[in-house]
């Protein structure tokens, strides 16, 4: 035990030059941008826009239906906006205790019924609230369309959510490479 102190080695450090804590830059993971999940939610956040763009430009505010529409799609588009970034960034990773593929799945699957709520509501209310052949009608009937895209593209995510969630076409190391997303 005497001869304990003479054998160890210590090295003192200093904090980074600067005197803070290092903080590591966020670099956005173009590999996400590019991949299946990345793809949809940049047509989820382009479609998104468009509904709420287009419902927006109407006297909405007159038809609660169309209030309806304008929840959901802003609603799941600032969502998405948040997912996309968290993403992108990676940010994700450093959350590792929140199950994402089960908290993306749940996302998707719930962003698919908003909008066939919305869809079927944009839809039904068109002609009942403008006159056909009218700016209002024909931004309406483009909404309805639109959302329909949208559904159909948070329903194509839920289900490749759902297979991520699962594992399906993986094992942990090709889900570890991926960074977590296909």
């Amino acid at each position: 035990m005497a001869e304990f102190p003479s054998k160890v080695s210590t090295r003192t450090s200093s904090p980074a030059q600067g005197g803070g804590a290092a903080v590591s830059a966020l670099r956005p993971d173009l590999g996400f941008v590019r991949s299946s999940l990345g793809a949809l939610m940049l047509l989820q956040l382009v479609l998104g826009l468009l509904v709420w763009a287009l419902i927006a430009d109407t006297s909405y505010h007159l038809y609660p239906a169309y209030g309806w529409v304008m929840f959901v799609a802003v609603f799941l588009w600032l969502v998405t906006i948040v997912f996309f970034i968290l993403y992108l960034f990676q940010l994700h990773m450093k959350l590792y205790m929140v199950p994402w593929p089960l908290v993306l799945m749940i996302f998707n699957v719930g962003a698919t019924v908003l909008y066939i709520t919305a869809f079927i509501t944009c839809s039904a209310s068109v002609e009942l609230t403008s006159l056909k052949g009218t700016r209002q009608y024909n931004q309406r009937a483009a909404a309805s369309f639109f959302s329909c895209l949208v559904m159909i593209a948070y329903g194509v995510s839920a289900f490749f959510s759902f297979q991520a969630w699962r594992g399906v076409g993986s094992n942990a190391a090709t889900s570890q490479m991926a960074g977590g997303y296909a």
